[in-house]
C-alpha cells in the first residue's frame, strides 16, 4: 500500500513539475494541449489510478468544468493527474478553458 502511495504521489510532482514551471504568457491553444493528450482521444481509457473511461471535454456545460476543475484544485474532487494540473491553473486559467471546451466539440 505504502508502495501505491508513493507512485501516485511521484506521478503527481512529475506532472506539476512538468506543467507547473509553464510561464504566463500561454495562450489558450497552449493551456488546452496539456488536456487534450487524454481527453482528446476518443474512446480513450486509463489504467492509472484504476482503468476508466476518460470523459469528452468537448461540449461539456462551462460551468461543469469549471467545478470540476476547482474540485481538482481545492482537493473536494480526487484524480492524481488531474489534481497536479488544475495546481497549476489559474482562476483565469480554468474559466478560459471551461469557456473553449464549452465552444469546441
Amino acid at each position: 500500500m505504502k508502495h501505491k502511495n508513493m507512485m501516485k504521489l511521484m506521478l503527481a510532482l512529475g506532472i506539476f513539475l512538468i506543467f507547473g514551471t509553464a510561464q504566463a504568457s500561454e495562450t489558450i491553444g497552449d493551456k488546452t494541449s496539456m488536456c487534450v493528450g487524454c481527453h482528446g482521444i476518443p474512446g480513450y481509457k486509463t489504467a492509472f489510478p484504476s482503468a476508466y473511461s476518460v470523459p469528452k471535454l468537448g461540449g461539456q456545460h462551462a460551468e461543469y468544468l469549471v467545478k470540476a476543475l476547482e474540485g481538482y484544485k481545492n482537493g473536494s474532487r480526487s484524480h492524481p493527474t488531474m489534481t497536479a494540473l488544475a495546481k497549476t491553473l489559474s482562476q483565469k486559467d480554468i474559466e478560459e478553458l471551461a469557456a473553449y471546451y464549452a465552444k469546441n466539440n
